[in-house]
């Protein structure tokens, strides 16, 4: 599921919703967009509507993109950075940049494309969009990426993530200097800027563990495991203790870097056929290892995480 949001300005058509959509988003057909609205995943101003309804200049449109039935991604021919490779997983360094599944904005150049040119056009899941995903990683964010190739990995995979069985590991180059410790503070969507997650009284149980490794007057390495799953943890959660990804421009001011300094270092899993502990570590970018360097010296080694 993505969601998307936009305000009716002045060169947009007075015309029925589902129309306007269909116009909007021409990916999508508008019966699609009858079928969202009808189901109650198209809100004008926070709230549920007819198709039919015109909406006015100055109108709040908030889409919750659902998969489409029946459609079909072509294969793309992207070379892949790949860490493990058998019959049933695949794990590649994912570049900062890359989208991981189609999504309004993202409909080509995605890592599914690459997958599914990889193995060849055949990939398991209920999902057209997102065939053999079993989590993701933000656009910005760089490192260890896995997906299965058959049905069965797929869904043993999706149930080790759902219980907390995979262990995840990130580094983080943040602003301040964080404390050692757990944050456990709910997440759930902003309920004004509609892309970002907040922490909110009412929102998801989340949990990260932060461990400080290296700082200096202005900024911080941080090792962080997030033992929940939700959208855009550790970066809320950062932000909450007022301690921002450097270059997070969703989440604070930063333009000290040209993308989220956030490196998914580490990711340890049971193989879902063998059962064996599967450990993937993936190598830091080079815009990742120039703020570590500032940070730690040239001394720090993968070794010492």
């Amino acid at each position: 599921m993505e969601i998307d949001s936009f305000f009716i300005g002045p060169d947009d058509l007075a015309c029925r919703l589902d129309q306007l959509l269909a116009q909007r988003f021409p990916v999508y057909s508008r019966t699609y967009f009858q079928t969202l609205i009808e189901n109650g995943f198209v809100l004008v101003n926070g709230e549920k509507v007819k198709k039919r309804v015109v909406p006015e200049e100055g109108d709040e449109i908030e889409i919750c993109f659902q998969a489409l039935p029946g459609s079909s991604i072509e294969p793309e021919d992207i070379p892949l950075d790949i860490l493990f490779e058998d019959e049933h997983v695949l794990a590649i360094h994912k570049p900062a940049g890359m989208v991981v599944h189609p999504a309004p904005g993202h409909w080509t150049g995605t890592f599914v494309h690459a997958l599914l040119a990889h193995c060849e056009g055949t990939m398991p899941g209920d999902d057209p969009l997102r065939p053999g995903i079993v989590h993701r990683l933000d656009k910005e964010t760089s490192g260890v990426l896995i997906a299965a190739k058959t049905l069965l990995a797929h869904q043993k995979l999706i149930e080790q993530f759902a219980s907390r069985q995979v262990e995840k590991t990130y580094l983080a180059i943040c602003t301040g200097r964080p404390a050692n410790g757990t944050i456990q503070a709910p997440i759930g969507r902003h309920p004004v800027h509609r892309k970002q997650m907040a922490v909110l009284s009412d929102g998801r149980e989340a949990i990260t563990e932060i461990q400080l490794l290296a700082y200096n007057e202005t900024h911080s390495l941080v090792l962080v495991k997030p033992k929940t799953g939700r959208t855009h943890q550790i970066r809320v959660h950062l932000k909450h203790i007022g301690c921002p990804v450097v270059g997070d421009s969703l989440y604070s001011n930063s333009h000290q870097a040209d993308r989220h300094m956030l490196h998914a270092y580490r990711l340890a899993f049971n193989h879902p056929i063998k059962q064996h502990r599967i450990l993937i570590t993936a190598p830091f970018p080079e815009d990742f290892k120039s703020w570590m360097k500032r940070l730690c010296g040239p001394s720090l080694c993968a070794s010492n995480l």
